[in-house]
């Protein structure tokens, strides 16, 4: 008897993993989709308007996922309520503050200079829309239904490394390098998947991973200028690349740390779902 109810729960786990993983295709097939709809358009507004038409169908494929795994929309953290817009400045300022200690580690440590770059005013402002929708985006299809109903079956820390996984390989597939992808956008993931565990909803991850992206734009650091534009000394610039990993790493760490020994209120505290 013991060995069929093992035997059932593993069923169970098995399929809601296999049905995350198709949720986790259909997301990035919805990305390639839009882009193909878009190619033509200028860049600025395919970029938004590609971010927002994934955001939004990402949500809608939520639905009925939800559903097949018997979960509510609450359950999945993705509907908005009344702390939805404390919860994203609050997520916000704390994305801010940790991209502004990574920036200042690696201008201590590093081997660059910063030039400013005169952006207009409408210039950074499409930019902070850009990286809040493409956060909105990220967070809807990676920690809404794939994080949560997987925290539901298979415990918080296996639902994050599997999570952390997918989205590493997505931005394997948009051009990053393994070590980028992993040490990089996987080790991001387990920030912002713990933000979402704790909280038990996106708002919160969507300002911290918004304000991260941007923040790291505004400081030259994304290979694009931002408000500012990095300039590495001639000859640093692999010895740069490694400092900026590592000062990412430190930083990451210590915000993971800081989330997960940050206390809960009982009513945030997870309630596991029966299998």
């Amino acid at each position: 008897m013991k060995r069929a109810g093992y035997n059932k729960i593993a069923a169970v786990r098995i399929n809601t993993l296999l049905r995350v993983l198709l949720f986790c295709m259909l997301c990035a097939l919805i990305l390639v989709t839009g882009s193909a709809l878009l190619k033509n358009w200028k860049k600025t507004w395919a970029d938004l308007s590609l971010g927002t038409f994934a955001a939004v169908a990402s949500f809608l494929l939520s639905i009925p996922f939800a559903k097949w795994e018997k979960l509510s929309l609450g359950q999945l953290g993705v509907l908005p309520g009344k702390a939805t817009l404390n919860k994203i400045i609050i997520g916000f300022l704390i994305g801010l503050l940790i991209a502004g200690l990574h920036f200042s580690l690696v201008l201590i440590f590093g081997h660059i200079s910063l030039i400013n770059t005169t952006l207009s005013f409408k210039s950074v402002a499409l930019s902070f829309l850009l990286y809040l929708i493409l956060a909105t985006r990220e967070e809807i299809a990676f920690r809404g239904y794939a994080l949560r109903s997987l925290s539901y079956k298979i415990g918080p820390w296996k639902a994050q490394i599997i999570i952390a996984v997918i989205f590493a390989l997505e931005h394997m597939a948009g051009g990053f390098t393994w070590q980028q992808a992993f040490f990089g956008s996987g080790v991001g993931a387990m920030l912002f998947g713990l933000a979402t565990l704790r909280t038990k909803g996106i708002a919160l991850p969507v300002g911290l991973h918004a304000a991260w992206n941007f923040g790291q734009w505004c400081f030259g650091m994304k290979n694009t200028p931002g408000i500012w534009q990095v300039s590495v000394s001639k000859g640093f610039e692999e010895k740069n690349e490694q400092i900026i990993m590592i000062c990412y790493l430190i930083v990451m760490g210590l915000a993971i740390t800081l989330f997960f020994l940050y206390p809960l209120k009982p009513s945030l505290k997870a309630k596991k779902i029966p299998d």
